[in-house]
């Protein structure tokens, strides 16, 4: 399997890129959260996955290893293919995939086009002991401290209260101010549970 591809980008839109690497030009499929994170520089590394059908072989590329990751996840669920699951991460960031699994944001995934209430509940359901095995060190987080909350709910959780729904209240407080201190999200939690 190719695991990566270092090289020149020739070519760059919303769903694919062209990379040069010792004289062959890949063409590498995207989502549109991948597109933002390429820089325009000469030189690039995309992470890939590459899907193999009887008629073709097809060639999906990600910024990080966490967006391959979360894509991998994605089409072992029945029903997700990778032109789901690109849709998927094109709508959605892998930080915000993670916050939705986590919540059991049902109408957050539903919202995604080409996914109704039935996928978006298996996808939560399948995904949910997994998600926290994907790698967070290489997702942008754009200023959002995932620790805090991991730390929100070892404090709820030592008090007593049930993981799943501190979960789902964690993660909604959290959602709604972003820059919120641990004791204010442990306090306003507290409040909700």
């Amino acid at each position: 399997m190719i695991t990566y591809i270092k090289g020149r980008l020739i070519e760059k839109t919303p769903t694919k890129i062209i990379v040069e690497s010792n004289g062959i030009g890949y063409e590498i499929n995207i989502s549109l959260n991948t597109f933002e994170k390429i820089p325009d520089d000469e030189n690039i590394k995309i992470f890939t996955y590459l899907q193999r059908k009887e008629d073709s072989d097809i060639l999906f590329g990600f910024s990080s290893q966490s967006e391959r990751s979360i894509f991998q996840q994605l089409i072992s669920i029945s029903g997700i293919g990778p032109s789901t699951a690109r849709t998927i991460l094109s709508s959605i960031s892998p930080t915000e995939m993670q916050e939705a699994v986590w919540a059991e944001d049902v109408d957050r995934i539903k919202s995604i086009k080409g996914i109704g209430l039935k996928t978006a509940q298996r996808l939560i359901i399948e995904l949910k002991d997994k998600v926290e095995l994907f790698d967070k060190k290489d997702i942008d987080l754009s200023g959002e401290n995932l620790d805090i909350k991991k730390e929100a709910l070892l404090a709820l959780s030592v008090l007593g209260f049930n993981k799943s729904k501190s979960e789902k209240i964690v993660s909604k407080v959290y959602f709604e101010n972003k820059d919120i201190e641990l004791q204010e999200l442990i306090k306003r939690s507290l409040n909700k549970l």
